[in-house]
């Protein structure tokens, strides 16, 4: 996609207020964006989708880097656009070799390491899935944590399967050191699994520390699979998140960093009305 094409989207995003420029915050927090929501257009043309992150009002980003810039060359561009990056992602296989994602993580100025899946067989994450989980996620948030960054484990519906007198969510966290693991609740992948954010938010208090602000469309019942159709993912505040009060415990819990993110194949026309449903929430 040409530049000229993605300016010409400006128009679509100023369009839903004069405030676009107008850093975007929900209860003191900054509200960043998922660069994964862009996946179809950031790939043809990284600045042009930048300079669109930038005019939406968004000052900060959880992404890893663009194919064809160094790591050091999008987080120069990123700095061009006042856009700060505090956290970036490591493929579960990275876990094991966590020097070398500290490495990235410093070079993209990233505080936050997240970890969005852990490998399991088909729909069926089991208790050994989990005991394994929690080995790699304490040994590789051990050495990020000395080097000064804050690993997480981004749920993902699958992890809400009953176990015990609890799910198998509550183990992973019940069993990975604190010190060394922390967690990025996903909105939409809670709900789908049967988890409620706002009970996880005052159950597990700061235990939580980044958030995916994504809505699930309403009359979907979820199941454990991890995965949904894209139609799913709806512009926020029309589907089943009950945002005030999640903002409301996310603030007690203290997240760090909340990111929009938007799996649908609608995400230029979403973004910009979900950011305008934000900014009716603290405006």
């Amino acid at each position: 996609m040409k530049k000229i094409v993605l300016y010409s989207l400006l128009g679509l995003c100023l369009f839903h207020g004069t405030q676009a420029q107008k850093k975007l915050m929900v209860y003191t927090a900054p509200i960043g964006l998922q660069t994964y929501t862009y996946r179809n257009i950031m790939p043809k043309d990284v600045p042009g989708t930048l300079d669109l992150i930038k005019a939406l009002g968004i000052t900060e980003i959880e992404g890893g880097g663009a194919n064809g810039y160094s790591l050091e060359e999008f987080k120069k561009m990123c700095d061009e656009r006042e856009i700060k990056i505090p956290s970036t992602g490591a493929g579960y296989e990275e876990l094991r070799k966590p020097e070398e994602i500290v490495k990235k993580a410093k070079a993209l100025g990233a505080k936050f390491v997240m970890c969005a899946w852990i490998p399991h067989k088909g729909d069926n994450f089991t208790i050994e899935d989990a005991k394994k989980a929690v080995e790699d996620f304490n040994y590789a948030g051990k050495v990020l944590k000395e080097n000064g960054i804050t690993f997480c484990y981004h749920d993902h519906g699958y992890e809400f399967r009953p176990y015990e007198d609890g799910t198998l969510m509550d183990y992973l966290i019940k069993n990975t050191n604190p010190a060394y693991v922390s967690f990025e609740m996903d909105v939409l992948w809670t709900i789908h699994g049967g988890g409620n954010p706002v009970a996880l938010l005052k159950k597990y208090g700061s235990r939580w520390k980044l958030m995916h602000v994504k809505d699930l469309k309403k009359g979907i019942k979820g199941d454990f699979s991890g995965h949904t159709p894209s139609e799913n993912d709806v512009v926020l505040g029309t589907g089943q998140a009950d945002w005030v009060n999640i903002f409301k415990e996310a603030k007690k819990a203290g997240i760090k960093h909340f990111f929009i993110e938007d799996e649908s194949n609608n995400e230029l026309i979403n973004v910009p009305k979900s950011i305008a449903y934000l900014r009716g929430l603290t405006e």
